[in-house]
């Protein structure tokens, strides 16, 4: 960042408020803030409108009677009412919650009990009947605003307000406050906390509340912007509403400080093709979507005509060919340019186009280790993208500029950070992004925060240029063989590139026996591969067990394994009879493994795999969102993999 830039980030004030408050006086009606596709149509949500609504909104809390420190959850998709009212519970000198729409009431519960939730804001019919459910064990909840009136009209629990209606109550409440929102807007200070934002809980243990102030989460976003200086123009797709931490940096903190332009998507089920209307030039989302995108490129060549896959085919090398140039700092000669400008215009440009990637010049990844093999695709087609290291408590550590990405590594630090690299190979770090501690859990603090050092949990080490390379959180590491001690998350990522595999979880057996891998088709590729080959199924869990279903599998774990030490190497393999359910708490919200949980549900399946079993029956109770609960047999085969590769 310039000496410029970074003097106009600093005048816009040490808040988020202050900030937006900047942006309204400077842009006011002329310049739009936000867009979101409503009914096929993009609204336009100018920085007038943002700042008014968080304005009323805020208000109107006030009138309900939010106090200095309270919390205030918000529960829904992606949409510019989330960010108002995170705005607005700050702007109130409180604290905003960000949780995810698809929660259980169970783990709503859970939070808003630890966090002492006494407002939400919530998108919908939805989140409102979840909290009406747990309403009796939430005595300190007040009040509960819904932005999303359908279906609602016949509700009439007195905690329950519409959106519009608080908005009216705001300027009720102005007209008898003047002047009461600028004042709480003009005092708040760096210094403050205005955030808990959850870990994803990943580990198994429960999710804990990491508390933010301004000054931690500034930190952030003034690295990233360090990093890759964005301008008024910039279009950004916030792929998820801001519940973790690198949303909050980008789509709250970068976004308010560049003035940039924010798009909403109709829904979750519309984003790509709501992306390839607005041509956005910052994406950022987390890995499993990227390799989920990849993953979409080669089914659908697997399902074009024969011209379209001989063209893959002929010019992809050219790409990758490019793109290896490129990250050895090469350049290419001019044969190879010109061969690479065909290939552009005849395959590169339309699938960027299809992933809306045509503008994008600033992609980040986050969240989990990306195939190598997906890092590849996606800078043979020439989308910059780069991995992203940060954690909830400590705080963003690395990013490599465009001209210095490496596939393998998560970037250098960032200019005023520390990092170190312990005995055990654990990633210990400071830096003014550290969050203030764990919400009234002084002990969990303490245990990862020791002499001003975040001990991160995960495993790490730098190489020579200063790049830091990510492996694993380090309870994830296994010895896979008397020689070979690897992370089950890189064979994992690179199972998943394939467009047959959705999901993969790595086994390590006794007594280092080697790595094993029970595997989660992708359904819908490997249905439409099997009405194409005639293999005959009524189910996911008969077309997984299908034979041929389980030859088209070996032959990924081939390619896989062809990689690998021979001591890493995946041995045997089971295809699950079901998906991985986040509602079941198999995996997190953002769909990374709940490895804990997964080998206690699975313990009878894991048995098998290292017994001379060659099939074992397994009974699963599944639970669903209305309540209703059902048990299913199936008989799982376990298949060898050695001599793959």
């Amino acid at each position: 960042m310039t000496i410029g830039m970074e003097l106009i980030y600093r005048e816009k004030g040490d808040t988020w408020p202050k900030v937006l408050k900047y942006n309204y006086e400077k842009y006011g009606a002329r310049r739009r803030a936000m867009r979101h596709k409503h009914y096929g149509v993009w609204q336009p949500h100018t920085w007038q409108d943002y700042y008014l609504n968080v304005k009323h909104l805020a208000l109107g809390l006030l009138a309900f009677g939010f106090q200095p420190q309270d919390k205030l959850l918000i529960i829904g998709d992606n949409t510019p009412q989330w960010y108002y009212a995170e705005l607005a519970a700050q702007a109130n000198h409180g604290l905003s919650v960000g949780l995810f729409a698809e929660l259980l009431p169970s783990e709503i519960k859970y939070m808003a009990e630890n966090c002492e939730a006494r407002f939400a804001v919530v998108e919908g019919q939805e989140q409102i009947d979840k909290l009406l459910e747990i309403k009796a064990a939430l005595p300190l909840l007040k009040k509960v605003i819904y932005w999303n009136y359908k279906g609602l009209a016949h509700y009439d629990d007195e905690i329950l307000i519409g959106y519009r209606e608080a908005l009216i109550q705001g300027k009720t409440y102005e007209a008898e406050h003047s002047g009461r929102f600028e004042q709480n807007v003009a005092t708040g200070k760096a210094d403050d906390e205005c955030a808990v934002i959850y870990t994803a809980g990943t580990t198994g243990d429960a999710p804990k509340g990491a508390v933010h102030t301004y000054r931690t989460l500034r930190a952030g976003a003034d690295f990233l912007l360090q990093l890759d200086p964005w301008s008024e123009d910039d279009n950004v797709v916030p792929y998820l509403p801001p519940v973790w931490i690198s949303e909050q940096w980008i789509g709250i903190g970068c976004h308010l400080l560049s003035a940039g332009i924010l798009n909403f998507a109709e829904a979750s089920e519309t984003q790509q093709r709501d992306s390839r209307e607005t041509g956005p030039s910052i994406v950022f989302c987390g890995a499993r979507l990227w390799e989920s995108q990849a993953s979409i490129v080669q089914a659908r060549i697997l399902g074009a005509d024969a011209i379209k896959r001989f063209a893959f085919r002929l010019l992809m090398p050219i790409g990758y060919q490019t793109a290896e140039l490129k990250y050895r700092r090469q350049k290419p000669g001019l044969f190879l340019k010109m061969l690479y400008y065909l290939a552009d215009i005849i395959l590169f440009r339309s699938i960027k186009r299809s992933l809306g990637l045509s503008n994008a010049r600033i992609c980040y990844t986050t969240g989990a280790i990306l195939s190598p093999d997906a890092f590849r695709l996606y800078h043979a087609l020439n989308v910059p993208l780069k991995s992203l290291y940060g954690t909830t408590e400590g705080g963003a550590l690395t990013g490599a500029s465009n001209d210095e990405i490496h596939f393998e590594t998560v970037g250098p630090a960032h200019r005023g950070t520390e990092v170190r690299i312990s005995e055990t190979g654990e990633i210990n770090y400071r830096q003014p992004g550290m969050f203030v501690g764990y919400y009234k859990d002084p002990a969990r603090t303490a245990a990862v925060l020791k002499d001003r050092w975040f001990h991160s949990g995960d495993s790490g080490f730098f190489r020579e240029d200063g790049h830091l390379v990510f492996v694993d959180r380090l309870k994830n590491l296994e010895q896979l063989s008397a020689d070979d001690k690897g992370t089950p998350q890189f064979i994992e990522s690179r199972l998943r590139f394939s467009p047959y595999i959705k999901d993969a979880w790595i086994l390590v057996g006794p007594e280092s026996a080697g790595a094993s891998a029970i595997i989660v088709i992708n359904y819908d590729n490997v249905s439409r591969w099997a009405g194409q080959n005639r293999v005959a199924f009524t189910s996911f869990a008969e077309l997984s067990q299908a034979p041929e279903v389980y030859e088209l599998v070996r032959q990924d774990i081939d390619r896989v394994n062809r990689t690998l030490p021979t001591g890493s190497r995946v041995r045997k393999y089971i295809n699950l009879h079901k998906e991985f359910d986040p509602d079941q708490r198999e995996l997190t919200r953002t769909r990374n493994l709940r490895r804990a949980f997964l080998a206690e549900r699975y313990r009878k399946l894991i048995d098998a795999i290292y017994s001379d079993n060659d099939a074992v029956p397994i009974e699963t109770r599944d639970g669903y969102r209305e309540g209703r609960t059902g048990t299913s047999e199936t008989m799982l085969r376990i298949q060898s993999a050695e001599g793959a590769g």
